[in-house]
């Protein structure tokens, strides 16, 4: 039996055969003459020159003996934008969605090209960590987008920087504060690149490297004594309380917590409460900045202390004795002090010769200190006939309020 015969004795058809061997013997000549045709394969990404262009398709030539064809819905996925820049003998990337269709055309993706070029690019960034400037050009709940070339990517919260973060201005919520960062520039890197999942995570911690000490610096070279900041309580200690303006602590000393007397911030503070603050210090070689919650609010005391004058008579009650005089409280919020000297005409070594806790006494005002939240008395003064003019000008505008009372 010859060669032949034994062929169809396994079932291979005599011209298939015959055909076989024509075609690898013109692949092995083909090969041997270099001309060995370049065959696309799906998934491929080709670069090709634009061969015509029409409304229904885009002729490719993309190096084989026939061109492929853009058209259907690759055709309507590219933007009509990008189509109105798109030219004949213009070099494009192309993706091979089929090597054949049904009529024999290499079917060609350009947005597919595209997209898949960029991923590339996007993974070869991850692997060089190379910075990428771009514009913030929206938000969601957990952070920033960004687009990087043309795909979308994500900025986390816990990947911003410590500088934008600390730029956020009051609002209900991140997403509040975000929205606000939408059109900014942003250097970013990418960190995770999932394609399956279409996940491009970025950073722009990565990119633009800072401590917060370095952040303090910047912060404390433009801060200026005066200025009110608004800024985030951070943490509360036995002496004061440190918030955080623009990236970098201060602190609140307990004095300047509060007009009334405090023993502990907590009583009025919490962390993460939202504060105005008063630069009341910046020791730029020290790296400290001193500030004053208290003095951005109205002072209660002037407020409580503006109906007294100097030469006045009030009645108060005695409440503490010392060396130095006594204390006494003239309404629910204001206490002065009788030094020593107000006490008597006579030398006496003691408050107490004179007085006692609880004694209920006419005093003249003598002296007040708005700065430093004191009202000096005086015993010995309230009958001194240096105020007869001002007694008999009190004693007429009682007399006058008296008879307007009595009409009314």
């Amino acid at each position: 039996m010859d060669e032949k015969d034994t062929q169809l004795e396994q079932g291979m058809p005599q011209q298939t055969q015959d055909n076989a061997e024509n075609h690898d013997n013109m692949a092995s000549l083909l090969e041997k003459e270099g001309l060995g045709l370049d065959l696309p394969k799906e998934g491929e990404i080709r670069t090709g020159v634009i061969a015509s262009i029409t409304p229904q398709q885009i002729l490719v030539s993309v190096g084989t003996k026939s061109e492929g064809v853009i058209s259907g819905r690759e055709l309507e996925a590219i933007p009509p934008e990008i189509r109105e820049t798109l030219q004949v003998n213009q070099k494009i990337l192309v993706y091979v969605v089929r090597p054949e269709d049904s009529n024999g055309n290499i079917v060609l993706s350009y947005m597919k090209a595209r997209e898949e070029s960029d991923w590339q690019k996007a993974e070869q960034m991850r692997e060089t960590k190379e910075v990428y400037h771009s514009k913030i050009t929206g938000y969601n709940k957990g952070g920033l987008i960004v687009p990087v070339h043309g795909l979308r990517g994500f900025v986390p919260a816990s990947q911003i920087s410590l500088s934008r973060r600390a730029s956020m201005g009051s609002g209900e919520s991140p997403e509040q504060r975000w929205s606000k960062m939408v059109g900014e520039e942003i250097d970013v890197c990418v960190i995770e690149v999932d394609r399956e999942r279409r996940r491009l995570i970025l950073s722009e911690r990565v990119a633009t490297p800072e401590t917060r000490e370095t952040l303090k610096e910047r912060v404390i070279e433009t801060l200026a004594e005066g200025e009110i900041r608004t800024g985030r309580v951070t943490s509360l200690a036995d002496f004061g309380a440190f918030v955080n303006i623009s990236g970098a602590d201060g602190l609140v000393h307990l004095s300047e917590i509060s007009w009334d007397r405090i023993k502990h911030p907590s009583e009025v503070l919490q962390v993460g409460q939202e504060v105005k603050v008063k630069v009341i210090s910046v020791d730029r070689e020290k790296r400290r900045i001193g500030l004053s919650i208290r003095q951005t609010q109205g002072d209660p005391w002037l407020e409580r202390a503006a109906k007294y004058q100097v030469g006045m008579l009030v009645e108060g009650v005695i409440t503490r004795l010392t060396k130095f005089g006594a204390f006494a409280k003239l309404d629910e919020d204001i206490e002065g002090l009788i030094h020593i000297s107000e006490i008597s005409e006579k030398r006496i070594e003691h408050p107490k010769e004179v007085l006692k806790e609880g004694d209920k006494v006419t005093l003249r005002i003598v002296k007040i200190d708005p700065e430093n939240h004191r009202i000096g008395l005086s015993l010995r003064r309230v009958d001194s006939q240096a105020y007869t003019d001002l007694d008999w000008q009190a004693l007429e505008e009682a007399l006058k309020d008296l008879d307007t009372s009595e009409e009314a």
